[in-house]
């Protein structure tokens, strides 16, 4: 009985957490944009074709890695690009 409810707890903590996670990462992306290209190994924000989420990249300027810049900035910065590689 009590693993059960380990269990059960457990699942909606990560259900609840995962929410939370995903409204901060919306609300922290207004007026943003993704800039592929310009990040140093292991200070990516998520997703790039060889790791599943934040500081997952293992090459400087990974053209697949991207990173959250204000509007605008990206193609100012020197191998900033909007589109992945």
């Amino acid at each position: 009985m009590k693993t059960s409810k380990l269990l059960i707890s457990t699942a909606i903590s990560g259900a609840l957490a995962l929410g939370a996670l995903t409204l901060a990462q919306t609300a922290s992306a207004e007026g943003k944009e993704k800039c592929y290209g310009v990040a140093k190994a292991g200070k990516n924000d998520c997703d790039t074709p060889n790791g599943s989420c934040a500081g997952s990249s293992t090459m400087d300027n990974d053209p697949n890695a991207w990173v959250l810049v204000p509007e605008g900035l990206c193609e100012k910065l020197v191998g900033g690009s909007l589109n992945t590689g």
